[in-house]
């Protein structure tokens, strides 16, 4: 499914050239990069700049100007060979968006003359220069040398970096709050949000409740109602609920339009209890599952950081995301009888990930419209109908997420596992995951730094894209955690078993 919250990335290749090098090394190791990309991945990613620039701030600002003019929202700057260090990093530092540095690997033991190009020595002066001018968000590969098959990989592999990073300089993010009481989880300091370039629009779940009244019979409900009954087919198990969910979903896309302002891209974060079901009559679990599906993530229970998260991973994935609780542990008897001696897992390397509902259709092995059970032993069942049940699909899954916790440090996790075909046995939008080292990842990472219950899902494995994405956009190294292997210790950790 291609979204259509997100951004189309376009790369500017620009190279360069030290003017006691031959200028055509660089411009044919630019061609070959370029020809190489092209045959492997998908040609609108990239535009080849016609000008390299060879020592001279004029060619920089033309190149400037060119890739501009072409429309790139990213920069990929090529060590042809040694390279200019002052011209290449005022590239970088005038550029707009975010940028790359990549070196040309020498192609044979047979040209080492006039065929030297010595970017393996340039790289290191480029970064010693942008560390001068404090160009400090620019990404470089883990080994940025490489011929022209090497190089368009790793440009290939900035793509969903840099969609993620240009998305988020022109995302709002709309709550409708405040948040649940006795939820202080899901607290969210702005500051940090505008640090990043995102824009918030916090509502009242009051003014979202009187836009929904709005709404009433309003003439586009019953063919939404037909969507909804063609995605929900043998699970249409509360057609009647139905009308007022689709109203609901025509309230929110209605004020997402009318609010976004001057932002592109648009995520919800709202509110789902305690009033929400006694005054709406339903609870928001199913559409907010659709959102999500069209590329507009929604948070649950005003999850600020949450629905920042799902975006950032909307992103990087080019794919459906959901927001999990990180839930329950997985009893031992379903472990010995499902998993253990199948699967390569610990017993503590596993749990549950659940949320009420709001995980879309497309990620769920079954579904079916249902009430909500934990509001349910509280509230009749009639106001809690609209929670969309099922297993999620087994396979590979990336959990993380971004937070600014209340000392507005930005702070950061991700974690690559799956999702096992196991049945969970419970309720709600639910699944058993194995990390591994996941024991010592929840408590030496959320517990240790206070993350919330709430993580993002990523179906696939992202971490590599994910955690450049977080050190691009500010977090400090130190603040970005993952599960350690086994005999790698967290600072906080007791070395006496």
């Amino acid at each position: 499914m291609k979204m259509n919250n997100i951004p189309q990335v376009k790369i500017g290749i620009v190279a360069v050239s030290r003017d006691c090098f031959p200028e055509a090394l660089a411009v044919n190791r630019r061609k070959a990069l370029v020809e190489a990309y092209k045959k492997n991945f998908d040609a609108a990613d990239i535009y080849e700049c016609p000008i390299c620039i060879v020592e001279s701030e004029i060619h920089m600002v033309q190149a400037l100007e060119d890739i501009k003019k072409a429309g790139c929202n990213a920069l990929c700057v090529y060590l042809g060979n040694f390279g200019p260090e002052i011209s290449e990093t005022l590239l970088a530092k005038h550029f707009d968006g975010p940028k790359m540095f990549v070196a040309a690997a020498e192609e044979s033991q047979n040209d080492l003359s006039d065929g030297r190009g010595d970017a393996y020595c340039g790289m290191l002066n480029a970064s010693y220069n942008l560390r001068l001018r404090s160009v400090k968000k620019v990404y470089i590969p883990e080994y940025p040398v490489g011929d022209a098959e090497d190089c368009a990989k790793m440009i290939n592999e900035f793509v969903p970096i840099a969609r993620a990073v240009v998305a988020l300089s022109d995302l709002k993010i709309i709550s409708f709050g405040p948040r649940p009481l006795n939820f202080l989880a899901c607290n969210a300091p702005i500051q940090q949000l505008y640090n990043l370039g995102v824009e918030i629009e916090e509502n009242s779940e009051l003014d979202l409740f009187e836009a929904f009244n709005k709404h009433a019979n309003d003439s586009r409900i019953p063919a939404k109602v037909k969507e909804m009954e063609a995605e929900l087919g043998k699970g249409n198990k509360k057609p009647e609920i139905l009308n007022k969910l689709a109203q609901y979903e025509l309230t929110l896309l209605d004020w997402i339009e009318a609010h976004k302002g001057y932002r592109k891209y648009v995520t919800v974060a709202g509110k789902c209890w305690p009033a929400f079901q006694t005054q709406f009559g339903f609870v928001p679990c199913y559409v907010n599952s659709r959102l999500t599906g069209m590329g507009i993530p929604v948070s649950c229970e005003v999850d600020i950081y949450g629905t920042l998260s799902e975006f950032i991973g909307t992103c990087v994935s080019d794919d459906i995301v959901t927001l999990l609780d990180i839930n329950n542990s997985v009893p031992k008897d379903m472990f010995k009888q499902s998993i253990e001696g199948k699967y390569s897992y610990k017993h503590t390397d596993t749990f549950m990930g659940f949320h009420c509902g709001n995980t879309c259709s497309s990620k769920l092995a079954n579904f079916e419209m249902k009430y909500q059970k934990i509001m349910a032993r509280a509230l009749p069942i009639e106001v809690t109908n609209g929670t969309l049940e099922g297993a999620i699909a087994p396979g590979e899954i990336t959990f993380y997420r971004l937070q600014s916790t209340s000392d507005n440090i930005l702070r950061a996790y991700v974690a690559e596992g799956e999702v096992l075909p196991v049945d969970p046995m419970s309720f709600g939008g639910i699944g058993v995951f194995a990390i591994k080292e996941m024991g010592r990842f929840y408590r030496h990472v959320l517990i240790q730094k206070g993350f919330p219950h709430h993580g993002a899902v990523a179906f696939g494995h992202y971490g590599k894209a994910l955690f450049e994405v977080f050190k691009m956009i500010g977090v400090d190294v130190e603040e970005i955690g993952f599960n350690q292997p086994e005999g790698m210790l967290y600072k906080t950790e007791n070395p006496f078993k």
